[in-house]
C-alpha cells in the first residue's frame, strides 16, 4: 500500500524530532511505498540536508514553517494596526476577503467561547459536540478558501484577522481570561495562528498528493496533523496519528515560560486544545507511545476504542555486549547519562550524592552528557560549581593525588567513546528528572542490564515496570536511600538488571515497533472503503480489478489499467473524481 508519512521538524532531515524512529519504520516496512511530506522548522535544518533514503521512499515534498516575515508578507504594513498586515493579506477579490472574514471570525468566536481551556474543564476533554463542530467547520472552511484561492497569503495575520479576534474577545459570553486581551496580545496570537495554519495553504491535498495515499500517517499531533486532517476532509484518506510526546502539554509548558500574557496564553491554549480534539475525533487510529501520552489523549476527548499503545522501537544491538556481561562494571559507581538541562534536576542528584557519600565513602558519581543549548550550558556550569563546593578533591593517602568523587564527561571522548560504554561505567544508573516523556536513556540502561533508580515522572513507571527502584521527584533523601540500598546489595542489582534487560528486549525493540505498525496499517485499510476505481484502456471500470489482496502487502500486476481517485467528504470530492486518469504500475494496482 502507499503510505503518506507527514512529519514536522524531523524525518527526512538530518536533525530533528523523531527522525530515527521514522527512518527505522520506513526501512522496516520495505513492502510498502512511502511518500514523505515534511514540514521544516528552520533554514539550518534544510541546509543540513536529508538522511540517506531507502528505495521504498518514492517521493518527498517539503514546506517551510520558518519563512521570514519579508518572505511571507512581501512588505511592511502601512497604517492600521501596528504590526499587522493591512487589509486582508492580499486575498484577491471582495468575495474571497468576505469569506475569509466570516471563517476567521467563526474560528475566533470558538476560541473565545465561554468554556475554559484549563486541563480540568470541558474543552480540555474535547468540549461539547456543538463546539467541536464549530471549530471543525471554521477550520475546513478556511482550508477550502485556501484551496480555491491558491493559499491564504498574509490573511491570518492581517488587520482584518486582528479585528476579528478583538471582537470575539469583547463579545458577550467570552471567557474572562480573554476579555483582558490587548492589541499587542492579539498580534502575538495572530502571528502564532498564522504559522500554525500554514499547512492549509499547501498544494498537497490533490489526487497526485496525499489524495493518492491509502493511508496518511502523521508522526506527531498539532500542526503536523493538519495535512492529515485535510487529506481526510478533501479525499477521504484514513488518518493515523502517532504521538510519542504530547504537543498540547508542551504548549502549556512553553507558553508559560516565554512571558506570553495570560490572555494570549488562553487563546493559544484554546486553539491547540480544539485542534487536538478535532484530530483525535477524525483519526481512524491513535497510537500513543506510552500510557502518559494516552492519558492526555483521553483527557482531550479521544475515543478509547481508537487507542493502540505502541512503544518506541529502539536498536538494542549496540548494547548487547555490555548487557551480556553486567559483572564488569565498577560496583561503587553511579552513572547518569543524558542531555544536560534544568528539567533533569542534576542539582537534586548532587545533593542526594552528598548523603550517599556519608553512607558509602567509596561511592563515585559519573555525569555523562552535554548541553544542547545556552541554557543547558549555564545549568551545567552551575552543576560543576555545586559539585566542587560539596565535594572537595580528596586523596586516599598523604602521597596520592586528590580527585573529586563527581566527574563530568562527554560521550564520544577518549574515556567514553560510545554510549554503551557510558552505561558500562557504573553498577547503578540514575534518572533524576522532574519532567520526562518516554525515558529513552532508562531503556538504554535496561538493554545494558543495569539496575536503575528513577524518579516517578512521565512514562518512567510504565517503562521500568518492577525491574528498578522508583522514588518521588525533587526528593534527594529518597533518591539517596534507594541508591545506597542497591550499592550495598550486589545480588539484588544483578537480579534487577537481568529482569530489566529481559523486559526491554520484549517491549522496546525496533522489531516490535515495526510489527505493531504493520498490523495497524492493515487494520485501518481493511476497514476503509476502496477509494479508487481501476479503469481499462477505454476508460471503463475494469471488473474485479481490485481484489481482496489489494490491501495485502505485495506486488500484484494489472497490465494496461488506469486509476482515478475517488473523492471523500467535502466540496472537492466531485472535482477530484472527475479529473484525468493516471497510468497504474503493477505496484499501484496492488493499492
Amino acid at each position: 500500500m502507499r503510505i503518506g508519512l507527514v512529519t514536522e521538524g524531523g524525518y527526512p532531515y538530518v536533525r530533528g524530532d523523531a527522525g530515527l524512529w521514522c527512518d527505522r519504520l520506513v526501512r522496516g516496512l520495505g513492502r510498502h511505498e512511502f511518500d514523505i511530506y515534511a514540514l521544516s522548522r528552520s533554514r539550518q535544518q534544510e541546509d543540513e540536508g536529508w538522511v540517506p533514503l531507502p528505495p521504498q521512499v518514492s517521493r518527498i515534498r517539503t514546506a517551510p514553517l520558518w519563512a521570514a516575515e519579508d518572505d511571507i508578507w512581501r512588505g511592511r504594513p502601512k497604517g492600521g494596526v501596528a504590526g499587522a498586515v493591512t487589509g486582508d493579506g492580499w486575498l484577491r477579490g471582495r468575495r474571497a476577503r468576505r469569506r475569509f472574514a466570516e471563517c476567521y471570525a467563526e474560528l475566533a468566536a470558538v476560541l473565545c467561547a465561554g468554556s475554559g481551556v484549563d486541563p480540568g474543564d470541558t474543552v480540555g476533554r474535547g468540549g461539547p459536540d456543538g463546539e467541536a463542530d464549530r471549530f471543525g467547520s471554521a477550520l475546513y472552511a478556511l482550508a477550502e478558501l485556501a484551496r480555491d484561492e491558491g493559499g491564504l497569503a498574509g490573511a491570518p495575520r492581517s488587520e482584518s484577522a486582528v479585528r476579528a479576534l478583538e471582537r470575539a474577545c469583547r463579545a458577550p459570553g467570552a471567557r474572562r481570561a480573554v476579555r483582558e486581551a490587548r492589541v499587542p496580545d492579539l498580534l502575538v496570537v495572530a502571528t502564532h495562528l498564522e504559522r500554525a495554519l500554514r499547512p492549509l495553504s499547501l498544494d498537497w491535498y490533490e489526487d497526485d498528493g496525499l489524495g493518492a495515499a491509502d493511508l496518511c500517517h502523521t508522526a506527531a499531533g498539532g500542526t503536523a496533523a493538519l495535512p492529515g486532517l485535510l487529506a481526510h476532509h478533501f479525499c477521504g484518506v484514513p488518518l493515523l496519528v502517532t504521538e510519542y510526546g504530547v504537543p498540547l502539554r508542551s504548549h502549556y509548558l512553553t507558553s508559560g515560560a516565554d512571558g506570553t500574557a495570560p490572555a494570549a496564553r488562553a487563546l493559544l491554549a484554546a486553539f491547540h486544545t480544539r485542534l487536538a480534539a478535532e484530530t483525535y475525533r477524525q483519526a481512524a487510529v491513535l497510537t500513543p507511545g506510552n500510557a502518559h501520552a494516552r492519558r492526555w489523549q483521553e483527557h482531550c476527548g479521544a475515543d478509547r476504542a481508537k487507542l493502540r499503545t505502541v512503544h518506541p522501537g529502539m536498536d538494542a544491538s549496540p548494547f548487547t555486549e555490555v548487557g551480556e556481561s553486567p559483572e564488569a562494571s565498577d560496583p561503587h559507581t553511579l552513572v547518569w547519562v543524558g542531555r544536560v538541562e534544568p528539567a533533569k534536576d542534576l542539582m537534586s542528584l548532587l545533593h542526594a550524592f552528598a548523603e550517599i557519600r556519608r553512607e558509602e565513602p567509596k561511592a563515585r558519581l559519573r555525569i555523562m552528557g552535554s548541553a544542547a543549548d545556552s541554557d543547558g550550558a549555564a545549568y551545567l556550569d552551575h552543576c560543576r560549581a555545586l559539585a566542587a563546593q560539596l565535594f572537595p578533591d580528596e586523596a586516599e593517602s598523604p602521597h596520592s593525588v586528590g580527585r573529586n568523587p563527581v566527574s563530568f564527561d562527554e560521550i564520544g571522548g577518549p574515556e567514553i567513546p560510545t554510549l554503551a560504554e557510558a552505561y558500562a561505567a557504573g553498577a547503578v544508573v540514575v534518572l533524576s528528572s522532574v519532567v520526562e516523556g518516554f525515558p529513552v536513556g532508562l531503556v538504554e540502561a535496561m538493554f545494558c542490564g543495569r539496575a536503575t533508580v528513577s524518579t516517578d515522572v512521565g512514562a518512567v513507571v510504565e517503562a521500568i515496570g518492577g525491574t528498578g527502584l522508583v522514588v518521588p521527584p525533587r526528593n534527594p533523601r529518597a533518591l539517596a536511600e534507594a541508591c545506597v540500598s542497591l550499592l550495598r546489595d550486589p545480588e539484588r542489582r544483578m537480579r534487577l538488571g537481568a529482569a530489566a534487560r529481559a523486559r526491554a528486549l520484549e517491549l522496546f525493540t525496533v522489531e516490535q515497533n515495526i510489527t505493531a505498525f504493520h498490523g495497524i496499517y492493515l487494520e485501518i485499510v481493511s476497514h476503509c472503503p476502496v477509494r479508487r476505481v481501476v479503469l481499462d484502456d477505454s476508460g471503463e471500470p475494469l471488473p474485479f480489478a481490485t481484489p481482496a489482496e489489494a490491501h495485502v502487502p505485495g506486488r500484484w500486476a494489472v497490465p494496461g489499467a488506469h486509476v482515478v481517485a475517488r473523492g471523500g467528504p467535502g466540496r472537492a470530492a466531485d472535482a477530484l473524481s472527475a479529473r484525468s486518469t493516471a497510468p497504474v504500475t503493477a505496484s499501484e494496482a496492488a493499492r
